[in-house]
């Protein structure tokens, strides 16, 4: 074990389609705090050849930012932690566009190339559909909006968390404060 741990936090999202971007808005928030050493807030926006990379490093714990439909009422938040894939259970080989991000296929490939972290958590929100709201819109929906504050609670709690899991007591209520204004 290290003297600090590594926490990856990315937020996955097109900025392009709606609520799709959840997890790049609340990634943007985060990424104004400042956070103790060895944790790392990044916006992985669709690079998911690039998030699969990152995520293949030395972390103890990864959490993802993304709008997940799981048929929920819109802004639902969810923490999840995920079975990983293996890598046998792709249709076919395990590649992936460097320009895409399905979270599935990332996850695929991570463990592919050996680099699975001990613990991944998504944290997701509940798209509206996009049926009922524009499919081409830099605008999150209101009850996706709402939940980004919410959310980034939510990530603080779950690196704080992972904090305590691995400092000494005296160190371990380290929490994430927003940088000051320059």
């Amino acid at each position: 074990m290290s003297d600090h741990p590594h926490i990856l936090v990315a937020g996955i999202g097109n900025i392009f389609l709606g609520d799709d971007a959840f997890g790049v808005r609340v990634a943007e928030v985060l990424m104004r705090h400042e956070w103790p050493e060895g944790v790392r807030v990044v916006d992985s926006g669709i690079r998911g050849l690039d998030l699969a990379y990152m995520m293949s490093e030395n972390w103890d714990t990864v959490v993802l930012i993304d709008a997940m439909p799981r048929g929920e009422k819109p802004g639902t938040l969810f923490a999840v932690e995920p079975e990983l894939p293996d890598a046998s259970e792709a249709n076919g080989p395990v590649s992936m566009e460097a320009h895409s991000m399905d979270p599935v296929r990332v996850l695929q490939l991570v463990r592919a190339m050996g680099g699975v972290p001990p613990r991944i958590v998504i944290v997701g929100c509940e798209p509206t559909p996009l049926d009922e709201y524009a499919d081409m819109q830099m605008d999150l929906s209101p009850p996706v909006q709402a939940a980004i504050e919410p959310a980034v609670q939510m990530v603080e709690s779950i690196v704080a968390d992972a904090l305590d899991h691995y400092l000494p007591k005296e160190q371990s209520h380290v929490h994430a404060h927003p940088a000051p204004h320059a």
